[in-house]
């Protein structure tokens, strides 16, 4: 396995918390983007799955709003489900070029299950909490850019 596939793979917990904060000023920068309480995302679950959309509860760290949508409201989700993005974060705080050109980011199977079914109301947010730097993707867009592929299974006992 290549050692940067190694490397990727023992610095997920970090990234973890690295994630949390990237979803904090994503949340600060950009109005659209909404941080889900637990409540919350167990509204969006039920909601996706009543329109049969499975959606893992880890697979998405923040949500995208397209217009106003009430999170606390069944029925104003309901109304306006369209209107969702689901967004997994994914961030460094390494010193990267801007279009994070040679790093390596890890997605679990949950992320990639969820982006295929949702399609368009998923997007993978890839965010330097150092520089700032963000770019948003569906699953087709990181598939065309990514320069390699590793596939991997973490096992945690």
């Amino acid at each position: 396995m290549p050692e940067k596939v190694v490397e990727a793979l023992l610095t997920e917990a970090s990234r973890n918390q690295t994630a949390k904060r990237a979803a904090a000023l994503l949340a600060e920068r950009d109005s659209r983007f909404r941080v889900p309480t637990a409540a919350q995302k167990r509204l969006l679950l039920v909601e996706f799955a009543k329109r049969n959309l499975v959606v893992y509860g880890k697979a998405f760290d923040i949500v995208k709003l397209l217009a106003e949508v009430n999170l606390n409201d069944a029925e104003d989700i309901a109304r306006n489900l369209d209107q969702l993005v689901l967004c997994e974060i994914k961030s460094t705080n390494r010193k990267l070029p801007a279009d994070f050109k040679g790093y390596f980011f890890a997605l679990t199977a949950a992320e990639m299950l969820v982006a295929q079914n949702l399609k368009h109301q998923f997007q993978f947010i890839f965010y330097n909490t150092t520089s700032g730097d963000f770019i948003e993707l569906q699953l087709n867009a990181v598939f065309a850019k990514a320069r390699g592929i590793y596939p991997t299974w973490s096992v945690c006992f």
